[in-house]
């Protein structure tokens, strides 16, 4: 009696190829949220910073509860005010560096908010070679000030040093919020609750212009750049690739956000400026691959 043929199974993909898909699902995301920014940037003078944050996050809230459907039940009060804190994070860390690029060049803006992933990297590695990094940055935000004539707003550096510190919570908060909820629960809870602390700054500064139809298309093309397409890159790209790699590609952030600031707005920097920035990417890529691997 002849057997039936059956069809093989297909192949696996190799592990080269694998790995070469996570790292574009990496790029692609911080691509997305490089350009994104710079988009954001263009609708400032339309709409206004508050205007362009609230956009930003009351669309992703709604496109991530759409999605997600979180339960809202079985929580006590510690869950709640583990992701209020994150909301809270959230919504700093978009407000603070939207209103460091309105001031300062959008890749200038990203490098000094890197220093907050950075400094966490260092203090917990807890090496002495995480230390050389933590210098290296710092040198780099030196040239950053002398990298041109007239040098950075003050007031605009003070932002992305408070988006940076922003940034290192939302870090924490954003590990232990997924230890209390499933899935993405907690980020679409959390970036609700960041939605509603920037409606009535949104609402008071830009008021009807929110709602003409070209600044909402444009508030909702940032929204899917900025938010919802990068984290779900990211999400695909975090089951592909050891966490450590993810956090070494992501320190490219402000190499990128140069580019998209050229490409999109015009922004040119000087010699010692792209200097600089290349400095704190090698600083937060050496951090990374030093310290501990990195919460996904």
């Amino acid at each position: 009696m002849i057997e039936p043929q059956t069809a093989a199974p297909p192949a696996a993909p190799a592990p080269s190829r694998r790995r070469a898909g996570a790292v574009a699902l990496v790029l692609g995301g911080a691509l997305s949220v490089q350009f994104g920014a710079a988009v954001a940037a263009s609708l400032f003078p339309r709409a206004g910073v508050a205007g362009v944050v609230t956009l930003r996050l009351v669309i992703a809230a709604v496109v991530l509860l759409a999605v997600c459907r979180p339960r809202l039940r079985g929580y006590d009060r510690r869950d709640w005010l583990v992701v209020a804190a994150f909301g809270v994070a959230l919504a700093g860390m978009n407000g603070l560096i939207y209103a460091a690029i309105e001031r300062i060049p959008l890749g200038v803006a990203v490098t000094v908010e890197v220093l907050g992933p950075l400094v966490l990297s260092v203090v917990a590695g807890r090496r002495p070679l995480s230390w050389l990094w933590a210098v290296l940055a710092l040198g780099g935000v030196v040239l950053l000030g002398r990298g041109s004539v007239d040098g950075l707003d003050p007031v605009g550096v003070g932002f992305a040093l408070g988006a940076a510190a922003m940034w290192a919570a939302y870090i924490v908060l954003s590990a232990r919020t997924g230890t209390r909820f499933p899935r993405a629960d907690g980020l679409a809870l959390a970036m609700t609750v960041a939605a509603v602390l920037s409606l009535p700054l949104g609402v008071a500064a830009s008021g009807t212009a929110l709602l003409d139809p070209g600044i909402l298309g444009l508030g909702a093309a940032v929204a899917v750049l900025s938010s919802v397409l990068p984290y779900s890159l990211e999400m695909l790209a975090l089951r592909r690739m050891p966490t450590s790699t993810f956090a070494v590609l992501m320190s490219l952030g402000p190499a990128i956000a140069t580019v998209a600031g050229y490409l999109v707005l015009g922004q040119a920097l000087g010699l010692v400026q792209v200097l600089a920035i290349v400095l704190v990417v090698a600083a937060s890529a050496g951090a990374v691959r030093t310290g501990p691997a990195a919460p996904g």
